[in-house]
């Protein structure tokens, strides 16, 4: 297989006013952050003044600068967070391809990837930068939101692309109140949000409507899923059991020629080999159109039930 290059995209991003313009079409598009804030996350600057997040902004936006020259030039700024990254990149086998880099479904959303690795001639990895401080579930689930997005409009831009990995690459080393230094340095692996999921979530965003999240579970039972995990597998096997019981039973009262067994507390009965005739509905209207079936239906409320996959 010849080697994909991922093509530029025709939007072109101002980064003063962070729009995303589509010339061929004079015209702006949407981007990911705000649709996000709407959608999914629409508490997370609560409490937090301007001057915090301002502050944030600068920091992050310096760490982006030096991993940027390093990629581009291998200029070593000497910054702890630096250091971290080329590690980093050592450690997970990162290659660097591109970085901040503009995708676009070329309709209506734009955004900018931080980091793509080639992992091979066909097949990328894609990763946020992120530099504040501890890493909450939101955060972490805004992350998984944003990459998967990000997966699916690159793959849009270039159908021939095959995205491998996605995550966060968290670095920080910020000196704090007392001398000391908030260093994080790691890799976090995130699962991909469903193609379908994602453009559910921007289609709902296109018509002024509020998104279900699916992975939106209350923490009663999200916080139990190894519990359920591991009572789904003991049903299984439990039930394993019993049909391998009944199986050998059954066949030992064929051979016996017997029709029951009991003891005090249980009864086993054989059921004979019987025939049942069902009625091909389909077939018979297919081959009576004429006829009208609407008095012969019976309609039967079935009770909503769940399925749990794993």
């Amino acid at each position: 297989m010849a080697k994909v290059i991922i093509p530029q995209s025709p939007v072109v991003f101002n980064p003063e006013d962070h729009t995303y313009y589509l010339p061929s079409e004079d015209r702006y598009l949407s981007g990911i952050t705000d649709m996000l804030h709407r959608q999914l996350f629409p508490n997370e600057f609560d409490g937090i003044d301007e001057a915090t997040l301002s502050q944030a902004a600068e920091y992050g936006n310096s760490v982006h600068e030096a991993l940027d020259a390093f990629d581009s030039c291998f200029y070593n700024d000497g910054r702890q967070e630096t250091q971290d990254y080329i590690d980093l990149c050592r450690q997970f086998n990162l290659s660097h391809e591109l970085s901040e880099f503009t995708v676009s479904d070329g309709q209506n959303w734009a955004s900018r990837i931080d980091k793509i690795y080639r992992e091979s001639d066909s097949h990328f990895s894609i990763f946020d930068i992120k530099s504040y401080g501890a890493m909450t579930p939101d955060k972490l689930e805004k992350a998984r939101w944003q990459v998967s997005i990000y997966a699916y409009l690159l793959e849009q831009q270039c159908p021939k692309a095959n995205i491998s990995r996605l995550g966060v690459i968290h670095l920080r080393n910020k000196e704090k109140r007392d001398g000391t230094y908030d260093h994080i340095s790691e890799v976090i692996i995130l699962k991909r949000i469903p193609a379908e999921i994602v453009k559910d979530l921007l289609d709902c965003d296109l018509r002024g409507e509020q998104f279900i999240n699916p992975y939106c579970m209350p923490l009663e039972y999200s916080s139990q899923e190894n519990r359920i995990r591991i009572l789904l597998q003991e049903k299984a096997s439990i039930e394993e059991q019993i049909n391998d019981l009944k199986e050998r039973m059954k066949n030992d009262m064929i051979r016996q020629g017997v029709k029951s067994w009991r003891t005090e507390t249980m009864t086993v009965t054989l059921k004979k080999e019987s025939q049942r005739t069902t009625f091909n509905a389909t077939l018979f209207k297919k081959e009576h159109p004429d006829i009208d079936y609407g008095p012969y239906d019976k309609i039967t409320t079935i009770a909503p039930s769940i399925v749990i996959s794993l």
